[in-house]
Protein backbone atom coordinates (compact mmCIF):
# COMPACT_ATOMS: atom_id res chain seq x y z
CA UNK A 1 0.00 0.00 0.00
CA UNK A 2 1.06 3.23 -0.83
CA UNK A 3 2.40 5.60 1.90
CA UNK A 4 -0.09 8.31 2.34
CA UNK A 5 1.45 10.09 5.34
CA UNK A 6 0.13 11.59 8.97
CA UNK A 7 -3.45 12.39 7.75
CA UNK A 8 -3.86 15.99 7.52
CA UNK A 9 -6.01 17.90 9.93
CA UNK A 10 -9.33 19.09 8.11
CA UNK A 11 -9.42 23.25 6.69
CA UNK A 12 -12.96 24.60 6.26
CA UNK A 13 -13.17 28.15 6.02
CA UNK A 14 -16.23 30.11 6.68
CA UNK A 15 -17.24 32.77 4.16
CA UNK A 16 -15.91 35.61 6.59
CA UNK A 17 -12.82 34.07 7.26
CA UNK A 18 -12.22 33.17 3.43
CA UNK A 19 -13.33 37.22 2.60
CA UNK A 20 -10.83 38.52 4.70
CA UNK A 21 -7.85 35.79 3.36
CA UNK A 22 -8.60 36.73 0.35
CA UNK A 23 -8.77 40.55 0.93
CA UNK A 24 -5.64 39.85 2.75
CA UNK A 25 -3.99 37.86 -0.09
CA UNK A 26 -4.83 40.46 -3.03
CA UNK A 27 -4.30 44.24 -1.21
CA UNK A 28 -1.32 45.76 -2.40
CA UNK A 29 -0.28 46.84 0.64
CA UNK A 30 -0.29 43.88 2.89
CA UNK A 31 3.05 42.51 4.10
CA UNK A 32 4.27 39.76 1.42
CA UNK A 33 4.62 36.74 4.57
CA UNK A 34 1.04 37.25 4.77
CA UNK A 35 0.16 37.38 1.89
CA UNK A 36 1.68 34.22 1.28
CA UNK A 37 0.50 32.64 4.22
CA UNK A 38 -3.36 33.84 2.79
CA UNK A 39 -2.52 32.08 -0.18
CA UNK A 40 -1.51 28.73 1.66
CA UNK A 41 -4.59 28.64 3.64
CA UNK A 42 -6.86 29.77 0.57
CA UNK A 43 -5.60 26.92 -1.66
CA UNK A 44 -5.54 24.12 1.12
CA UNK A 45 -8.95 25.00 1.95
CA UNK A 46 -9.70 24.41 -1.89
CA UNK A 47 -8.35 20.37 -1.47
CA UNK A 48 -4.87 20.86 -2.50
CA UNK A 49 -2.71 18.84 -0.51
CA UNK A 50 1.10 20.28 0.96
CA UNK A 51 2.87 18.88 -1.92
CA UNK A 52 0.05 20.63 -4.33
CA UNK A 53 0.11 23.99 -3.09
CA UNK A 54 3.68 24.26 -2.79
CA UNK A 55 4.58 23.59 -6.26
CA UNK A 56 1.51 26.19 -7.22
CA UNK A 57 2.91 28.91 -4.56
CA UNK A 58 6.76 28.16 -5.19
CA UNK A 59 7.07 27.69 -1.72
CA UNK A 60 8.07 24.42 0.17
CA UNK A 61 5.88 21.95 2.04
CA UNK A 62 7.24 22.05 5.18
CA UNK A 63 6.15 26.03 4.89
CA UNK A 64 2.55 24.74 3.74
CA UNK A 65 2.23 22.53 6.52
CA UNK A 66 2.85 25.03 9.19
CA UNK A 67 0.71 27.39 7.67
CA UNK A 68 -2.12 25.01 7.23
CA UNK A 69 -1.79 23.38 11.16
CA UNK A 70 -1.40 27.09 12.45
CA UNK A 71 -4.30 28.45 11.28
CA UNK A 72 -6.45 25.16 12.11
CA UNK A 73 -5.16 25.69 15.62
CA UNK A 74 -5.70 29.54 16.06
CA UNK A 75 -7.46 30.53 12.86
CA UNK A 76 -6.71 34.03 11.21
CA UNK A 77 -4.65 34.84 14.42
CA UNK A 78 -2.34 31.91 14.04
CA UNK A 79 -1.41 33.79 10.44
CA UNK A 80 0.80 36.70 12.37
CA UNK A 81 3.77 35.70 13.56
CA UNK A 82 4.40 34.26 17.42
CA UNK A 83 6.02 37.10 20.07
CA UNK A 84 9.32 36.38 20.47
CA UNK A 85 11.45 35.17 23.80
CA UNK A 86 12.59 38.09 26.42
CA UNK A 87 10.99 41.09 27.80
CA UNK A 88 7.34 40.91 26.53
CA UNK A 89 6.34 44.08 24.41
CA UNK A 90 5.16 47.15 25.50
CA UNK A 91 3.03 48.11 22.51
CA UNK A 92 0.05 46.39 21.63
CA UNK A 93 -0.98 44.58 18.49
CA UNK A 94 -3.57 47.47 17.44
CA UNK A 95 -0.54 50.46 17.75
CA UNK A 96 1.85 48.42 15.72
CA UNK A 97 -0.76 47.99 13.23
CA UNK A 98 -1.86 51.67 13.78
CA UNK A 99 1.49 52.91 12.91
CA UNK A 100 1.68 50.48 9.68
CA UNK A 101 -0.98 51.68 8.20
CA UNK A 102 -0.88 55.04 8.76
CA UNK A 103 2.79 54.92 7.16
CA UNK A 104 1.15 52.60 3.95
CA UNK A 105 -2.02 54.63 3.30
CA UNK A 106 -1.34 58.46 5.01
CA UNK A 107 0.95 61.43 4.34
CA UNK A 108 1.60 63.56 7.31
CA UNK A 109 0.36 67.58 7.00
CA UNK A 110 2.35 69.63 4.56
CA UNK A 111 4.75 67.00 3.33
CA UNK A 112 5.16 64.12 0.85
CA UNK A 113 5.99 60.60 3.32
CA UNK A 114 7.16 59.81 6.82
CA UNK A 115 9.70 60.58 8.97
CA UNK A 116 10.56 59.02 11.76
CA UNK A 117 9.92 61.87 13.82
CA UNK A 118 6.56 62.87 12.57
CA UNK A 119 5.30 59.71 12.73
CA UNK A 120 6.43 59.47 16.85
CA UNK A 121 4.58 63.01 17.10
CA UNK A 122 1.70 61.11 15.47
CA UNK A 123 1.54 58.33 17.78
CA UNK A 124 3.20 59.39 20.55
CA UNK A 125 5.95 56.53 20.44
CA UNK A 126 9.39 56.88 20.23
CA UNK A 127 11.19 57.32 17.31
CA UNK A 128 13.45 54.14 18.02
CA UNK A 129 10.07 52.55 18.05
CA UNK A 130 8.38 53.80 15.03
CA UNK A 131 12.40 52.49 13.43
CA UNK A 132 12.04 49.04 14.97
CA UNK A 133 8.11 49.14 13.58
CA UNK A 134 8.84 50.25 10.18
CA UNK A 135 12.28 47.59 10.02
CA UNK A 136 10.12 44.61 11.04
CA UNK A 137 8.16 45.42 7.99
CA UNK A 138 10.53 46.59 5.53
CA UNK A 139 9.16 49.72 5.51
CA UNK A 140 11.41 52.87 3.82
CA UNK A 141 9.17 55.60 3.39
CA UNK A 142 12.45 57.94 2.58
CA UNK A 143 13.05 55.75 -0.42
CA UNK A 144 11.43 56.05 -3.99
CA UNK A 145 12.17 54.05 -7.07
CA UNK A 146 11.27 55.08 -10.78
CA UNK A 147 8.79 53.00 -13.24
CA UNK A 148 7.33 53.82 -16.69
CA UNK A 149 5.25 51.15 -17.91
CA UNK A 150 4.93 51.14 -21.67
CA UNK A 151 2.03 52.22 -23.83
CA UNK A 152 3.48 50.62 -27.11
CA UNK A 153 0.64 48.85 -28.82
CA UNK A 154 3.62 46.22 -30.36
CA UNK A 155 5.32 46.15 -26.38
CA UNK A 156 4.45 41.83 -26.60
CA UNK A 157 5.89 41.70 -29.83
CA UNK A 158 8.96 43.58 -29.23
CA UNK A 159 9.89 42.03 -25.96
CA UNK A 160 9.82 38.76 -28.08
CA UNK A 161 11.81 40.11 -30.98
CA UNK A 162 14.81 41.71 -28.65
CA UNK A 163 15.34 39.02 -26.00
CA UNK A 164 15.28 36.05 -29.08
CA UNK A 165 18.18 38.12 -30.77
CA UNK A 166 19.61 37.94 -26.95
CA UNK A 167 19.10 34.72 -26.24
CA UNK A 168 19.32 33.08 -29.97
CA UNK A 169 21.42 35.43 -32.04
CA UNK A 170 20.88 34.32 -35.61
CA UNK A 171 23.43 32.37 -37.63
CA UNK A 172 26.13 34.17 -39.64
CA UNK A 173 25.19 37.84 -38.11
CA UNK A 174 26.47 40.24 -35.68
CA UNK A 175 23.81 42.12 -32.88
CA UNK A 176 24.60 45.36 -31.82
CA UNK A 177 23.12 47.57 -29.41
CA UNK A 178 23.05 50.74 -30.38
CA UNK A 179 22.49 54.35 -29.24
CA UNK A 180 23.49 57.85 -28.23
CA UNK A 181 24.65 59.12 -25.22
CA UNK A 182 23.91 62.80 -25.73
CA UNK A 183 24.85 66.13 -24.18
CA UNK A 184 27.76 64.78 -22.25
CA UNK A 185 29.13 68.09 -20.93
CA UNK A 186 32.81 69.15 -20.54
CA UNK A 187 32.76 70.76 -17.43
CA UNK A 188 35.55 72.41 -15.41
CA UNK A 189 34.97 72.20 -11.64
CA UNK A 190 35.70 76.40 -10.27
CA UNK A 191 38.22 74.95 -8.19
CA UNK A 192 40.70 72.38 -7.79
CA UNK A 193 39.35 68.86 -6.00
CA UNK A 194 41.38 68.18 -2.19
CA UNK A 195 42.44 64.43 -3.03
CA UNK A 196 41.40 61.83 -0.45
CA UNK A 197 43.08 61.16 2.67
CA UNK A 198 42.43 58.59 5.35
CA UNK A 199 39.29 60.01 7.06
CA UNK A 200 38.61 62.37 4.91
CA UNK A 201 36.72 62.06 1.11
CA UNK A 202 38.07 63.51 -1.89
CA UNK A 203 36.16 67.26 -1.93
CA UNK A 204 35.09 68.40 -5.35
CA UNK A 205 33.71 72.04 -5.24
CA UNK A 206 29.76 72.43 -6.53
CA UNK A 207 30.13 74.78 -8.89
CA UNK A 208 31.70 74.38 -12.19
CA UNK A 209 31.95 76.25 -15.54
CA UNK A 210 30.46 74.81 -19.28
CA UNK A 211 32.39 74.80 -22.09
CA UNK A 212 30.32 72.69 -24.46
CA UNK A 213 28.92 69.06 -25.08
CA UNK A 214 29.19 66.47 -27.05
CA UNK A 215 27.22 62.88 -27.99
CA UNK A 216 29.08 59.63 -28.02
CA UNK A 217 27.76 56.72 -30.17
CA UNK A 218 28.21 53.37 -29.42
CA UNK A 219 27.59 50.11 -30.76
CA UNK A 220 27.93 47.49 -28.94
CA UNK A 221 28.23 43.49 -29.90
CA UNK A 222 26.03 41.52 -27.55
CA UNK A 223 27.94 38.45 -28.40
CA UNK A 224 31.89 39.71 -27.34
CA UNK A 225 31.19 43.20 -25.74
CA UNK A 226 33.65 44.91 -27.70
CA UNK A 227 32.23 48.74 -28.78
CA UNK A 228 31.97 50.39 -31.80
CA UNK A 229 32.37 53.94 -30.38
CA UNK A 230 32.27 57.61 -32.16
CA UNK A 231 31.83 61.25 -31.06
CA UNK A 232 29.46 63.65 -32.64
CA UNK A 233 28.92 67.18 -31.90
CA UNK A 234 25.43 66.91 -32.94
CA UNK A 235 23.11 63.97 -32.74
CA UNK A 236 20.84 64.30 -35.90
CA UNK A 237 19.59 61.96 -38.08
CA UNK A 238 22.72 62.79 -40.74
CA UNK A 239 25.56 61.90 -37.73
CA UNK A 240 23.01 58.55 -37.25
CA UNK A 241 23.45 57.37 -41.09
CA UNK A 242 27.31 58.26 -40.74
CA UNK A 243 27.59 56.07 -37.23
CA UNK A 244 25.77 53.32 -39.37
CA UNK A 245 28.21 53.36 -42.08
CA UNK A 246 30.56 53.59 -39.56
CA UNK A 247 29.68 49.65 -38.54
CA UNK A 248 28.78 49.06 -41.94
CA UNK A 249 32.87 49.33 -42.68
CA UNK A 250 33.93 47.32 -39.71
CA UNK A 251 31.99 44.37 -40.26
CA UNK A 252 32.71 41.96 -42.32
CA UNK A 253 30.93 41.83 -46.10
CA UNK A 254 29.36 38.68 -45.68
CA UNK A 255 27.76 39.37 -42.36
CA UNK A 256 24.56 40.22 -41.57
CA UNK A 257 23.92 43.15 -38.85
CA UNK A 258 21.23 43.39 -36.70
CA UNK A 259 20.53 46.68 -34.89
CA UNK A 260 18.94 46.78 -31.76
CA UNK A 261 17.56 50.69 -30.86
CA UNK A 262 15.06 52.83 -28.79
CA UNK A 263 12.45 54.95 -30.74
CA UNK A 264 14.62 58.28 -31.23
CA UNK A 265 12.96 60.17 -34.20
CA UNK A 266 16.33 60.12 -35.69
CA UNK A 267 16.12 56.46 -36.06
CA UNK A 268 13.75 56.09 -38.29
CA UNK A 269 14.47 59.53 -40.50
CA UNK A 270 13.73 59.47 -44.05
CA UNK A 271 17.30 59.64 -44.61
CA UNK A 272 17.70 57.18 -42.68
CA UNK A 273 15.59 55.12 -43.97
CA UNK A 274 16.62 55.13 -47.43
CA UNK A 275 20.18 54.79 -46.09
CA UNK A 276 19.67 51.19 -45.28
CA UNK A 277 17.31 50.70 -48.52
CA UNK A 278 20.87 50.66 -50.11
CA UNK A 279 22.08 48.37 -47.22
CA UNK A 280 19.77 45.25 -47.21
CA UNK A 281 22.16 43.35 -44.80
CA UNK A 282 20.98 45.71 -42.06
CA UNK A 283 18.16 44.77 -39.85
CA UNK A 284 16.32 47.22 -37.60
CA UNK A 285 14.44 46.31 -33.87
CA UNK A 286 13.06 48.83 -32.23
CA UNK A 287 12.59 48.63 -28.25
CA UNK A 288 9.15 49.46 -26.76
CA UNK A 289 8.47 52.72 -26.14
CA UNK A 290 10.02 53.67 -22.56
CA UNK A 291 11.94 50.32 -22.23
CA UNK A 292 15.55 51.43 -22.40
CA UNK A 293 15.99 49.01 -19.74
CA UNK A 294 16.02 46.78 -22.84
CA UNK A 295 18.94 47.74 -24.66
CA UNK A 296 22.21 46.53 -23.40
CA UNK A 297 24.68 49.44 -24.38
CA UNK A 298 22.48 51.63 -21.52
CA UNK A 299 24.31 49.47 -19.09
CA UNK A 300 27.39 50.12 -21.05
CA UNK A 301 26.51 54.00 -20.36
CA UNK A 302 26.17 53.72 -16.93
CA UNK A 303 29.85 52.23 -16.86
CA UNK A 304 30.94 55.04 -18.56
CA UNK A 305 29.64 57.94 -16.20
CA UNK A 306 31.00 56.35 -13.33
CA UNK A 307 34.33 55.64 -14.33
CA UNK A 308 34.83 58.63 -16.45
CA UNK A 309 31.96 61.45 -16.34
CA UNK A 310 30.58 61.75 -12.78
CA UNK A 311 33.85 62.93 -11.78
CA UNK A 312 34.83 64.14 -14.43
CA UNK A 313 36.50 67.89 -15.00
CA UNK A 314 37.48 68.52 -18.85
CA UNK A 315 38.50 72.28 -19.53
CA UNK A 316 37.35 71.97 -23.44
CA UNK A 317 35.18 69.83 -25.72
CA UNK A 318 38.28 68.18 -27.34
CA UNK A 319 39.76 67.07 -24.33
CA UNK A 320 36.05 65.36 -23.45
CA UNK A 321 36.05 63.91 -26.53
CA UNK A 322 39.71 62.13 -26.38
CA UNK A 323 39.41 61.04 -23.26
CA UNK A 324 35.75 58.97 -24.38
CA UNK A 325 37.76 57.36 -27.23
CA UNK A 326 40.56 56.79 -24.65
CA UNK A 327 37.59 55.04 -22.35
CA UNK A 328 36.35 52.95 -25.33
CA UNK A 329 39.49 51.96 -26.35
CA UNK A 330 40.35 50.51 -22.44
CA UNK A 331 37.58 48.77 -22.40
CA UNK A 332 37.66 47.02 -25.99
CA UNK A 333 41.18 45.60 -24.54
CA UNK A 334 39.42 43.65 -22.04
CA UNK A 335 35.38 43.67 -23.52
CA UNK A 336 32.52 42.12 -20.80
CA UNK A 337 29.58 41.27 -22.86
CA UNK A 338 25.96 41.50 -20.56
CA UNK A 339 24.84 38.00 -20.30
CA UNK A 340 21.54 38.34 -20.73
CA UNK A 341 19.10 35.13 -18.74
CA UNK A 342 15.45 36.49 -18.38
CA UNK A 343 13.45 34.98 -20.96
CA UNK A 344 10.71 36.97 -22.93
CA UNK A 345 7.89 35.03 -20.88
CA UNK A 346 9.49 35.59 -17.77
CA UNK A 347 9.68 39.32 -18.20
CA UNK A 348 5.68 39.63 -19.24
CA UNK A 349 4.65 37.32 -16.35
CA UNK A 350 7.07 39.97 -14.08
CA UNK A 351 5.19 43.01 -16.10
CA UNK A 352 2.25 41.20 -15.37
CA UNK A 353 2.54 41.03 -11.63
CA UNK A 354 3.23 44.46 -11.40
CA UNK A 355 0.49 45.80 -13.31
CA UNK A 356 -1.57 43.55 -10.74
CA UNK A 357 -0.43 44.82 -7.69
CA UNK A 358 -0.57 48.41 -9.06
CA UNK A 359 -3.99 47.98 -10.12
CA UNK A 360 -5.30 46.05 -7.31
CA UNK A 361 -3.85 49.02 -4.70
CA UNK A 362 -7.03 50.60 -3.57
CA UNK A 363 -8.19 46.99 -2.16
Amino acid sequence: MAKTGRPKAELVLSDDERGQLERWARRAKSSQALALRCRIVLACADGLDNKQVADKLGCHQVTVGKWRSRFVAARLAGLHDEDRAGRPTSIGVERVEDVVIATLETTPANATHWTRSKMAERTGLSKSTIGRIWKAFNLKPHRTDGFKLSNDPLFVEKVVDVVGLYLNPPENAVVYCVDEKSQVQALARSQPAFPMMPGMPEKRTHDYVRHGTTTLFAAMDVADGTVIGKTYRSHRASEFKKFLALIDARVPADVDVHVICDNYSTHKHPTVQTWLARHPRFTMHFTPTYSSWLNQVERLFAHVTDDLLRRSDHRSVQALEADLRAWVKAWNENPKPFVWTKTADEILESLGRLIQRISGAGH
